[in-house]
This record gives C-alpha cells, structure tokens and sequence, in this order.
C-alpha cells in the first residue's frame, strides 16, 4: 500500500504526537508498505530513529510570511526553498515560543481554510509533488489541524483521506477571541471533506466526535504503539523494593498542563503522612523557553517546604537516558490537568515496569483497565494524589504485582506492530470503497 503520511513538526520539541507518528509509518514500513512520513512546518523530532522526508512543506517562515505580507504569496518556488533550509527552520523553532496569541490564531484560521487561505501556494506546491513523486493510495493527515488541505488533496488526487486525532482540542481552546470561534466553525466545515478518523483512545473519539460534530461511526480507535527495541527484559531486581528511598518519578514536557506543579505539591503533601518512609521526586522531560520560569517556580516551591535535596531535575534525555531512567524509578506519575487523549509516557513507564498514579480521566482509565499496572486518583487533588502515591511507596507487592502486570500487558497489546495492523484495517476499509 502506498500511504502518504503528512505530519506537523513540533518545533523542535520531543513530542507524542511526533514519537507516534514516527513509530507508526516506521512500523508499516516494517510491513512492506511504501510509507513517506511527510513532514510540515517544521522538521519532526523523535528519540528513535528518524523516518522522516528531509523536506519540509508548509515550512514555518513560508508559512508566517505568507500570512504577514502579501508579496510572499506570490514569490517563485524556487525562493521559497531557501525559506525551507533546515538551518532557518531550526531558528524559526526556537521564535516560535514569541509568537504573538493573536498571530497564532489567524494563522491557524488561515490554513483552516485551504485552498481559500494565505498559504494556497503551499497547498499547491504540496499537491503537485504527491501527483508527481508519491501518487498515494491513501493520504493520512497526522491532525485536524491539517484538515484544510482535504477537499484539495481530495479533488486532485481522488484518494481516500484519513486524519489522526492526537488532542487538537487543547490548541484550539487556547487561541483567542475570535479566532477560536472561527477556527471550530472551519474545522467542523472542513471535516466534511474527511473520509474517517483516527483517535487513540475510547474517550477522545467520544469527545471528538461531538467536537467536530462528525457521527462516532466516522472516528476509528487505535490504540499506541511502542517500539519495544532497548527495553530489554524485567530482571527480578526491578520489581518490589528497588530503591530505598523509594524514587517517584515524571517523564514530560515540563508544562504546566503536564502537571508537575501537582506531583510536586502531592509530594510535599506525602511527606506528612505517617509511615512513608524515605522518598526522593526525580523529573524529566523536554524544557523549552516557555517552560523555564514554571520548572524555577516549582524549584522555588520545593526550597520553601524544604524538600529542595529531594526534589532533582535530570534535563531533555535521549531514547536509551530515557528508558533508564524509567527503569530506575519504583513509581511514575504525570497527572495532567486536562484530560489527555494519548499518554504515551505512562504506556513507556510500564513497558519498563514501572507501575503509575495517573488521574482518573482521559486515556487513564483505559491505560488501568487495559494494563491493570497501576492506581486512579481523582484529578487535579494533590491530597488524593499524594495518597495514592503513599500507596505504592508503602506496598512493595503491590508494586512488583502492578508492574509485572503492566509492563506484560504493554508488550502484548501496545505493540508498534500491532498499532500498524490494526491502522491498515482502517485504510482498507476505505479503499475499499473506491
């Protein structure tokens, strides 16, 4: 199967959906399949090993220009290229963070509408290489974000689209007034040019389907996969009491919806319990610009409850860091504020072993029904967080029974391999219908 594969970049940033998309088309390159992993914006970033196009379309300063001033909608091609050199692009990532709100959500209004927006040039630069270079069986879109280009692509190539679901609702609730009413009044028009969707979890097909007002029948439910390479296997050591003091653990982009803030106050509230014995918090995680004055209040925060020696910033690590640090911790917990539709580090915490706390929304309750590898708290409650925390620091057993259980679970269910099949039985289904 021919599949073309168009993905947004994360400027710069290590990101779920990025790791996803990249473990996905590599997989269904493992298949037999003929996958271009196509990047936009921005070059994609992931910690395995990249399967990207070196080009980029949409590139980010074409992009912005061709929003801000008229003249660049208008330039040749070929000057558009240089705009596209990975060392701008690179620059651009790191401007990103300066971005005006208000900019921001125009230009999301503009490339909601395609065809009919300032990046029109882009759409047909794009649209000319996939008649001329990939001829595609089935276009995925990694996102609604992107959905724009649909009834373009749609008309001139006549193939099937798909879209993938990775949590659009939490950019777009951000943007401001009126851009925000604009851009869901577009995304619901312009979904009707979408043959079928994919979320990666029960509940955000839900959501979505009401979101978008597409009929749930429309949204197909993958679950994520991991590449298991470099996880190795369980020894009897990293089950129970591994660690004295027990080491509670978060692996994210540090952020405040990611919610390291309320692990850290959960933390503070554990240490009055009676009983715990010693403990130590460890994070880690990608920190962009946005995100130092938070980690610094968090630090602060620490200091001041005098947990300071306790509390220890390991910084952005690679795969093989990562997966270490993963199978160095006796608990993970990222309790997100919002309700969150993938949660791929929890599933990376337990394919090591590692049982979680999590908040009892989003992909959470799935993750335990599915895994059975670790607890559910109320969200949001650093009292109800702490207290599950102290349930696992308190039970060796317990632990070495929940990530057992989990990481078992994640190796036979949430495999890449698996999440390639079960995508190709969605695009099937619609090729079957041309």
């Amino acid at each position: 199967m021919k599949i073309a594969y168009i993905a947004a970049g994360a400027a710069g940033m290590y990101c779920g959906a990025c790791i996803h998309d990249n473990t996905l088309a590599a997989a269904l390159v493992q298949l037999g399949h003929d996958v271009p992993l196509i990047p936009t914006y921005t070059p994609t970033r992931t910690d395995e090993a990249n399967v990207s196009l070196p080009r980029v379309f949409f590139g980010g300063i074409n992009v912005f220009l061709q929003q801000k001033f008229a003249l660049f909608r208008h330039t040749p091609w070929w000057l558009d290229r240089v705009f596209d050199s990975p060392a701008l692009l690179r620059l651009a990532s790191r401007l990103a963070s300066r971005t005006n709100p208000a900019e921001l959500g125009a230009l999301t209004v503009s490339m909601l509408r395609g065809e009919e927006g300032n990046q029109r040039k882009e759409l047909r630069k794009l649209i000319a290489w996939l008649k001329e270079e990939v001829r595609p069986q089935i276009v995925c879109l990694t996102n609604a974000l992107l959905v724009g280009m649909a009834r373009e692509i749609k008309r001139e190539l006549q193939v099937p689209i798909v879209c993938g679901l990775p949590g659009e609702d939490i950019f777009l609730d951000g943007l401001p007034e009126p851009s925000q009413s604009e851009a869901r009044t577009l995304l619901r028009e312009q979904c009707r040019d979408v043959d079928g969707f994919i979320a990666m979890s029960r509940y955000y097909g839900d959501f979505m389907a009401d979101y978008l007002g597409v009929p749930r029948e429309r949204i197909h439910v993958v679950r994520p996969g991991l590449n298991f390479e470099g996880f190795g296997e369980m020894r009897s050591a990293e089950c129970g009491v591994r660690n004295e003091p027990i080491v509670i653990g978060y692996f994210a982009r540090i952020a405040p919806e990611k919610g390291l803030h309320l692990l850290g106050e959960a933390y503070r509230l554990l240490r009055q319990i009676p009983g715990v014995g010693p403990t130590r918090l460890r994070a880690g995680g990608y920190l962009g610009e946005a995100g130092r004055a938070y980690l610094k209040k968090i630090q602060h925060d620490m200091a001041a409850w005098g947990l300071a020696e306790q509390f220890e910033y390991v910084g952005e690590l690679d795969r093989a860091g990562k997966i270490e640090f993963l199978r160095s911790l006796d608990v993970f917990s990222m309790p997100t504020t919002y309700r969150e539709p993938k949660g791929l580090p929890v599933l990376e915490a337990l394919a090591c072993g590692t049982p979680f706390v999590q908040p009892e929304h989003g992909v959470f309750p799935e993750f335990a029904q599915a895994t059975g590898g670790g607890v559910l708290v109320k969200p949001n409650d650093p009292q109800a967080l702490a207290e599950g925390l102290a349930r696992l620091a308190e039970d060796s057993k317990l632990r070495e029974e929940l990530g057992r259980r989990g990481r078992e679970a994640v190796h036979r269910n949430f495999g890449d391999a698996r999440m390639a099949e079960q995508t190709l039985e969605v695009f099937r289904r619609f090729l079957a219908k041309q």
